[in-house]
């Protein structure tokens, strides 16, 4: 593929606006057909330093309309897919936007701005509420190619890079305004990028001056970290052919298969030694040891099961795991219940998928339990994600509503689509006793743990285990026996069992091996195993 990068002329002198604009727009004149893909840089409607947030919106009104519609007709007369950053309007305001167009002269997708400067908060008062709430990376796909995005000021934060990685990006588009850093800085940047995301990073500025070794350094870096192009401080547009699906794989360590940068990395992460949630950030499932204690349903002798009080509680108190239910209402929902019926622990009566989430809302799941829960409303699965995610092992019992049942593929894809936004896949495992949810579970996401549940076979665990290649079984108190225990530990399966909430009892199952207990009081039994 062909990429094309522009670099503008710039200047400090906000009377120059007009010219420079013009002369902007004159560089989408030179671009044609041979180009795939054509990148120009941030605030493309600002063409010259605005100080003040009044001659910043006059510039926005000026040149924002006339400059996206050049940008639709010049991606559409190329045939080219074309990026951009100019401001757009939303409800609090503008917002620091590039703007994805495809070879229609379409806007495909948009992305924000996530690391705004303080001049552009406090000064020219743009949105940036969203930037305080916690996101995925955008991806924008078009034609097969996964594209991510990072504006100017998001380039220099480097703990972001991971999370990008994970997405497998082509190519990282760059709409930046960097006028302090040097070249060899800037260059320096793009290739980290390049290298730990495993993309193409097509990097678009504005030349300062022609003579000038700071701003500027619109390039192209592949994934291995080479430089394909890099304009200094040249000014006008510049191309490259790339192969843009082209990936770097190095060798992995000895013995390893050849892998991506960030994937040998991943191997022997330790984020508690840096992330701002370090101290929180447990070991993942596979490394944490045993034996261990499962709060079932959360710490649910002091508040309502499967709620936020009683799994925080759990956590709070150190809780190696969590155990909640999942069920997926009439409208697709996911939320947390252990009864298919919603009768018991709420002020409603009928079966939870029978409802929708705006309907479950309205009822209370608290004031059964307690009158100081009173207003409790149901839990989301991603409500659980959002506060506990990596601070504890999640052993998530998907519902079905009978045991030989098939299980929707969309609603697992949804479950598991919100395991990977919040990068949780390490710290969680499926239990079901249904074994046509394992064998799905099994073809959707063979990396997730899982475990077999009783179902309607509780003494034949062991082997549907090994038949869905399944690491742990969940054994039913009264329906096992030691040699179920044994035969599990041989064949490298771990044991756990539900349930007890006697002390002298769960010295016993320790004593019989059983690597993880779940029990609904965590208190008492962790003061006895630990």
């Amino acid at each position: 593929m062909k990429i094309c990068i522009a670099q503008p002329e710039y200047s400090v002198d906000y009377s120059r606006s007009d010219e420079l604009f013009e002369k902007q727009l004159s560089l989408f004149d030179q671009c044609d057909e041979s180009m795939d893909i054509i990148v120009f840089p941030e605030s493309c409607d600002i063409p010259c330093l605005a100080i003040t947030k009044e001659e910043a919106e006059k510039s926005v009104e000026k040149y924002n309309n006339r400059l996206l519609k050049v940008a639709s007709q010049t991606a559409k007369r190329c045939k080219s897919l074309l990026f951009i950053n100019a401001r757009s309007k939303v409800n609090n305001g503008l917002r620091n936007t590039t703007y994805a167009f495809n070879r229609e002269g379409e806007i495909v997708g948009k992305y924000y701005k996530q690391h705004l400067t303080p001049v552009e908060v406090s000064a020219m008062q743009l949105d940036s509420d969203y930037s305080f709430e916690f996101s995925e990376p955008t991806v924008i796909e078009i034609e097969g190619i996964r594209f991510g995005f990072l504006v100017c000021y998001d380039a220099y934060f480097y703990e972001n890079f991971p999370q990008m990685a994970r997405q497998n990006l082509d190519v990282i588009i760059i709409c930046s305004h960097q006028r302090s850093d040097t070249h060899e800085a800037l260059k320096i940047m793009s290739q980290f990028l390049a290298y730990n995301t495993n993309t193409y990073v097509i990097r678009s500025s504005v030349s300062m001056d022609v003579n000038s070794d700071i701003g500027g350094a619109s390039m192209v870096v592949a994934p291995t970290g080479e430089v394909r192009c890099n304009m200094y401080n040249r000014i006008g547009i510049e191309t490259v052919e790339v192969d843009i699906h082209s990936k770097y794989y190095k060798p992995a360590g000895f013995g390893n298969p050849d892998a991506a940068h960030y994937e040998y990395i991943e191997k022997g992460r330790r984020p508690w030694k840096y992330r701002s949630a370090g101290t929180a950030i447990v070991m993942s499932d596979e490394r944490m040891p045993y034996p261990r204690i499962c709060a079932h349903r959360g710490f649910n002798t002091i508040a309502p099961e499967n709620s936020m009080p009683a799994l925080g509680a759990a956590v709070a108190m150190g809780a190696e795991e969590i155990e909640f239910d999942l069920w997926v209402t009439k409208d697709g929902e996911i939320v947390s219940c252990h009864d298919d019926s919603i009768d018991r622990l709420s002020t409603g009566t009928g079966k939870i998928y029978d409802y929708t989430y705006e309907e479950l809302l309205s009822l209370d799941f608290g004031v059964k339990f307690n009158e100081k829960f009173r207003g409790m409303k149901i839990l989301k699965f991603e409500d659980i994600l959002k506060k506990f995610a990596c601070h504890t092992i999640m052993n998530i019992h998907i519902k079905t509503i009978n045991n030989k049942c098939e299980y929707d593929p969309e609603a697992l894809r949804k479950i598991i689509l919100l395991i990977d936004k919040y990068d949780c896949r390490k710290h969680v495992y499926f239990m079901s006793g249904n074994d046509n949810l394992l064998r799905l579970a099994l073809e959707m996401a063979p990396d997730i743990c899982r475990c077999v549940g009783a179902g309607d076979a509780p003494w034949e665990m062991v082997e549907r285990a090994m038949k869905y290649n399944c690491k742990k079984i969940q054994l039913c108190k009264g329906k096992f026996n030691q040699a179920m225990i044994n035969t599990a530990h041989k064949n490298g399966i771990i044991c756990n069992v539900f349930w007890s909430d006697d002390a002298e009892e769960a010295k016993k199952y320790i004593a019989m091996g059983i690597d993880t207990i779940l029990t609904n009081d965590y208190n008492l039994i962790s003061q006895v195993i630990k």
